[in-house]
């Protein structure tokens, strides 16, 4: 028996890094799980790793750059499951050529950030709402960031999307109290995933040709002198739809080993 069983959940950006492990997290609680990401290849891989071990995923491609999709998605799992018990609102991009300062940021990639980070964000909530009022509650988690609190240089429209994250959580949460719909937030530090990997192979200032020897370098700045797993996530992403957590709405967590403890992280990161 699983704390989520025959609960329909969805999961943006649910493939890979934090999302794949949101997917695997929830299935092995026993929920059905909607896979929706924009990478078929890695969708259906997570989806078939599920069902391998006698999980229930489907796997929906989506572009949350487009409205469309997340109306789509919804429609969806309706369709495939009934209705909609959670959402993950996790997809997020930070491409390398956005690691700028405000005047140097162009406004394609403010808008490409914005709607995949923050406005993708509203929409899931938009459409799904209706479906979970209809089952009497719900649970909205959306992954913010540590960058959402305490910037690092150069990340302009990354940390105002996840700013907005944040704020959009405690709206909803104040709107939706009453007819049960609970909303929070994740914020993880540095995550062994696809995207930090990503960042790091772009990072022209000083960072080790080794991978592994930068990525031990990140952990090093952790208290608990790690970097965190999808899985480190995705165990306090199940654990807040479920009815443990049934008194908390409106609130962050960090999943961040520390970092936000200790203060000041964002001197010893990114510089250019």
């Amino acid at each position: 028996m699983g704390i989520h069983d025959g609960k329909a959940v969805i999961v943006t950006g649910g493939a890979l890094g934090i999302g794949g492990g949101a997917s695997r997290g929830f299935a092995e609680e026993g929920a059905r799980v909607i896979v929706a990401d924009k990478d078929p290849h890695a969708g259906h891989q997570t989806v078939d790793e599920i069902k391998a071990k006698g999980g229930d995923a489907t796997f929906v491609q989506a572009d949350f750059s487009f409205s469309a999709d997340a109306k789509r998605v919804v429609e969806r799992a309706v369709a495939i499951y009934g209705g909609v018990d959670f959402v993950f609102n996790n997809v997020g991009i930070q491409p390398r050529t956005s690691y700028t300062n405000a005047e140097d940021t162009t406004e394609d990639i403010w808008d490409a950030i914005m709607s995949v980070n923050l406005k993708s964000y509203w929409l899931m909530a938009k459409y799904a709402i209706p479906e979970m009022r209809s089952r009497g509650g719900g649970v909205i988690v959306n992954n913010a960031s540590v960058q959402g609190q305490q910037s690092a240089p150069l990340v302009t429209a990354y940390a105002a999307s996840k700013g907005g994250v944040l704020s959009l959580t405690r709206q909803l949460s104040i709107d939706y109290a009453r007819q049960n719909i609970r909303v929070l937030a994740v914020c993880p530090g540095s995550i062994d995933t696809p995207l930090m990997r990503d960042g790091i192979s772009g990072d022209s200032g000083g960072v080790p040709d080794d991978m592994e020897a930068a990525i031990d370098i990140a952990g090093a700045r952790s208290p608990i002198a790690r970097i965190g797993t999808p899985e480190d996530v995705a165990n306090v992403v199940v654990f807040l739809c479920s009815d443990k957590a049934s008194f908390m709405t409106g609130e962050f967590v960090n999943v961040d080993g520390g970092v936000m403890a200790q203060g000041a992280w964002a001197d010893l990161s990114r510089t250019k």
